[in-house]
């Protein structure tokens, strides 16, 4: 009997549009995103709905977003994978499914980890760039030897031969121009309010730590891959540290599947908005069955799948 996995994606997976139709066919979908505007004061929802794009985008508006995204999916289905995962943000949406937050201490925290890098990369500007075609030794090379123009270290390890790096403009663009000199196939800037996942968010990493601290966490009831480690946790104390630690430490993305594998996955689902997890995984373990949950048909559709009736009001 194979294990199936629930993965959450991060920020880059927002669009305009993104809930609606969850919000116009489930009552219970509908509350959920009305209970996240009430707690957040703010109209999530209506952002998710109609934009504009640019508020959208904005990291303290699309974290929240995607986080909601994905967690009313989660609930909507109904169902309990044996493991879960999410990447950099989508880590939050992991630690709901798997019992170690509780939906409104998570929003919470997302929103606050959300202003607070957006804060972060206005009052250290930096920037980030996806390098194709280089192996994560190589990165290391590049990064080491483009330092000397300023901070740069690998951000994500996405999948092979896809990895991020992050860091300060000058240091970022002197790895792009080291990463090119050592043959990457493709080096290319990305739209980013900053460097993401590496020393420029430390400040962003003490204020977080405040609402960590505050926040109550649980035991997880399934293992959650976690993007510092790449290995499950379940330890409420250790998922808090390893929160904590993520904001300047590479998400080990590459690693972790290789791990779930180890662990007997078998099958993978994306919950949330966009398809970039499943296009990783594909070319990370290419033997295990991708599928996606972005939808409201999606989500009718795997219930029906797993012959499950829908119990109103089970929130998360």
């Amino acid at each position: 009997m194979g294990m199936t996995a629930f993965v959450f994606p991060g920020q880059g997976s927002q669009y305009v549009g993104m809930a609606k139709d969850i919000f116009e066919a489930d009552p219970a979908s509908r509350a959920l995103m009305e209970k996240a505007d009430a707690i957040l004061g703010i109209p999530l929802s209506r952002l998710c709905f109609n934009g504009p794009e640019e508020e959208l985008r904005q990291t303290r508006n699309t974290q929240p977003a995607i986080f909601l995204h994905s967690v009313v999916l989660f609930a909507a289905v109904g169902a309990h994978p044996a493991m879960v995962a999410g990447h950099s943000l989508g880590e939050y949406s992991a630690l709901v499914a798997a019992g170690a937050l509780q939906f409104e201490d998570a929003l919470r925290l997302v929103r606050l980890r959300g202003e607070l890098m957006q804060r972060s990369g206005e009052e250290h500007p930096g920037t980030m760039a996806a390098v194709l075609g280089l192996s994560p030794e190589i990165i290391d090379e590049v990064c080491r030897e483009a330092s000397a123009a300023g901070i740069v270290q690998p951000a994500n390890y996405n999948s092979p031969g896809q990895i991020v790096i992050s860091g300060s403009v000058a240091g970022v663009h002197k790895g792009m121009e080291i990463a090119k000199a050592r043959g990457a196939r493709l080096v290319k800037e990305l739209v980013v309010s900053g460097a993401f996942h590496s020393a420029l968010m430390a400040s962003a990493q003490e204020g977080l730590k405040e609402g960590l601290d505050r926040t109550t966490f649980r035991d997880a009831r399934i293992p959650v891959y976690a993007n510092v480690t790449a290995e499950p946790v379940r330890r409420a104390e250790e998922i808090r540290g390893l929160l904590y630690r993520q904001l300047t430490s590479p998400v080990r993305w590459e690693e972790s599947v290789h791990n779930m594998v180890r662990d007997g996955l078998t099958g993978c689902t994306e919950i949330g908005p966009g398809k970039v997890l499943q296009g990783l995984i594909k070319r990370i373990a290419p033997q295990v069955a991708t599928g996606g949950v972005e939808s409201w048909r999606d989500a009718a559709q795997a219930l029906s799948a797993a012959g499950r009736e829908r119990t109103e009001g089970t929130g998360t």
